[in-house]
């Protein structure tokens, strides 16, 4: 027997998972022609994260992500518009065309920011987490970072602070085993990454697989300790980037051997796999309807993208510091 409920829930993380999908494809369509002015770090592959985590998510949670932002940024409801005119540098940008694929804002719904430094946002989630908390604020953070970030001070120091104040942050680590070229293997000592969280007395968890429905549990879970006061989780979710670091290929001739790696990823595809199963469920008609809404909102993004006017030079030095 259906539950109406987490059926409702799925349909919408695949929208979301088949949002993601469509942007980045047509932005690999588009990066050739030179219309989008900035490096773009491609999330395909990994949709199923941000989706299944931003799934558990209200308005008053916020989400700090990485230079792999496109799909944090649309899971948490960023408007699509506005992330598409930014990819242009044009002034309906939500940057204004300043900050470009990877600093993605949308604080409407609780997206405060993606950076294009390494672990940069962990330390600044974690601030935001000690300020809720101390000005007794409703809502959780939420930190998506590569398992590169691990690697980095900042999260260690990260890692001590919010378990030390018992912060109401959710850290999410997408593991897709590759900090550019170098495999996780090669640079980690030690058992693993939940281990390097639980070091801190953090509760963290392993989701292998990259399975969407899998990944919904644990974000559950979590994200339901979290707001009973439980203070800080760390999931490790593994997944795998399809494309280059950065850009459009696929990175076949850099990753040395990934051909049958990559391929066993793309044979698990949970968008489709998500997409067979909303068949079985709620039927093929009512899943090619969400893909329909998707098509006319992205199409007409990329016309408000090309419509908008580039901001005026006068505009250069705008927003550069805060006023």
């Amino acid at each position: 027997m259906l539950n109406p409920d987490f059926e409702t829930t799925v349909t919408s993380v695949y929208r979301t998972m088949y949002l993601i999908r469509r942007v980045e494809q047509e932005i690999i369509r588009l990066y050739p022609t030179d219309k989008i002015k900035s490096p773009v770090h491609l999330s395909i592959g990994q949709e199923a994260v941000a989706a299944a985590v931003c799934a558990h998510l209200t308005v008053r949670d916020v989400v700090f992500a990485t230079y792999r932002g496109h799909a944090a940024y649309l899971a948490k409801g960023g408007d699509l518009n506005a992330m598409m005119a930014e990819l242009y540098g044009k002034a309906g940008g939500c940057a204004r065309g300043k900050g470009g694929s990877m600093h993605l804002v949308d604080a409407s719904v609780g997206m405060v920011g993606t950076s294009a430094i390494v672990a940069s946002a962990i330390p600044q989630a974690v601030g935001y987490a000690f300020a809720k908390k101390v000005r007794k604020r409703p809502g959780i953070v939420v930190n998506f970072f590569g398992e590169g970030a691990t690697d980095e001070g900042a999260f260690h120091e990260s890692m001590n602070f919010a378990a030390l104040k018992a912060l109401p942050i959710l850290f999410v680590c997408e593991n897709n085993s590759y900090a550019i070229y170098s495999r996780v293997e090669d640079r980690l000592a030690g058992p693993g990454l939940c281990a390097r969280a639980e070091a801190y007395g953090i509760p963290a968890r392993r989701i292998e697989g990259g399975g969407v429905l899998d990944l919904l549990d644990a974000a559950a879970e979590a994200i339901g300790a979290i707001r009973v006061g439980s203070g800080p989780r760390f999931l490790e979710c593994e997944t795998y980037r399809w494309h280059d670091h950065v850009g459009p290929g696929d990175d076949r001739q850099y990753r040395t051997g990934c051909e049958a790696e990559l391929d066993s990823w793309i044979a698990t595809d949970q968008v489709a796999a998500l997409a067979e199963r909303l068949d079985r469920t709620i039927g093929e008609a009512a899943r090619r309807a969400v893909e329909q809404a998707v098509e006319i909102a992205l199409a007409a993004a990329i016309d408000f993208a090309e419509d908008s006017p580039y901001p005026p030079e006068q505009e250069i030095f705008d927003h550069v510091f805060a006023q």
